[in-house]
Formats: structure tokens, sequence, C-alpha cells
């Protein structure tokens, strides 16, 4: 009786211990996002630590940087969360400070607009149920997309003021 009493008191001790570190690997919050165009990740980080990792959609027209409005491309370069709308139509959607001060100069070079309203988001309700298939394709007009659930994730973790990086 003592030993299973003491057996029980050292599987709750460890099931506390597990639980407090679960819940503790998760309460970080993200200082930075790397996205990697070529192999459609999205990973967030807290200092060093690689907290996740996300497959992601991109703009319909994935290689390259954006360069004007209606390329359907994703931008590449650094930049930071800068906003943040619980009422997205995407379900929530976290604002990325492009067009930077440079992609604006490069547009008017040519005398074309940069464009803007380039997002990390879920999905539209009539979308939400395809989940990660959405992934099969690029299917933004130069976002960064992944399923409502991640996005939920996502929003609990990434606070405005995060640095992004965006490669090629």
């Amino acid at each position: 009786m003592r030993n299973r009493r003491l057996h029980s008191l050292i599987s709750l001790a460890f099931l506390a211990a597990a639980l407090h570190s679960a819940a503790t690997a998760t309460s970080h919050q993200a200082d930075k996002i790397i996205v990697v165009k070529s192999a459609h990740t999205m990973t967030l980080l807290s200092g060093d630590k690689v907290l996740k990792t996300y497959k992601v959609a991109l703009g319909g027209v994935p290689s390259g940087p954006k360069r004007v409005e209606g390329d359907h491309k994703t931008p590449e370069g650094s930049y930071i969360i800068d906003s943040r709308n619980p009422q997205s139509q995407f379900h929530l959607s976290l604002h990325i400070s492009y067009p930077s001060a440079a992609d604006q100069q490069r547009a008017r070079a040519i005398g074309a607009r940069p464009g803007g309203a380039i997002m990390i988001h879920g999905l539209a309700k009539p979308f939400a149920y395809l989940g990660a298939l959405h992934r099969q394709t690029d299917w933004t007009d130069g976002c960064i997309a992944v399923t409502n659930a991640e996005i939920e994730e996502i929003w609990r973790l990434v606070p405005v003021g995060t640095r992004v990086e965006i490669r090629p």
C-alpha cells in the first residue's frame, strides 16, 4: 500500500513536470519569423530556439520578389509584423510591413505602385474545410497562408513588432 502510494506520488510529480514543461515551451512569444519561399516554410523563433515550423502557400507567382501591385508575388526582404486583424476575411491575419522604403523606391523608379496588404493569414470561411490541402497550390495575391488552426496558434505566439525575414 505504501509503495503504491509512493509510486502514485512519483507519477503525479512526473506528470506535473511534463505538463509544466509543455506549457512553458508553448508560452514563449516569437521574436522572429523566417519564411523560405523555395521550401514553402515559415519558422517562428524565440531567440535562437525554433518554436514551430509551418508549411505555407504563397503568392500565385512564388518565384522572385514582389515588385509591383498585382504581380501575385510574395515579397522578399526584412519586415516586421505591424498590425493584427481579428476580423480578417481570412480568419485572422498578421500584417507584414511591406512595402519598405526600398520597395516603394523600386516601384516608383518604373512608374508603378508597390502594392501592399501583405499578410500571414488563414483561410476564408468558404475554404476552411480544405485545411492543409490548400497548400497544394500557391494561391494568394502575395500573402503567406496557413490553415485556420495554424493561424490561431501563430496569433498567440506572434506579437506586433516581430521581425519577419522572407528569403527566396
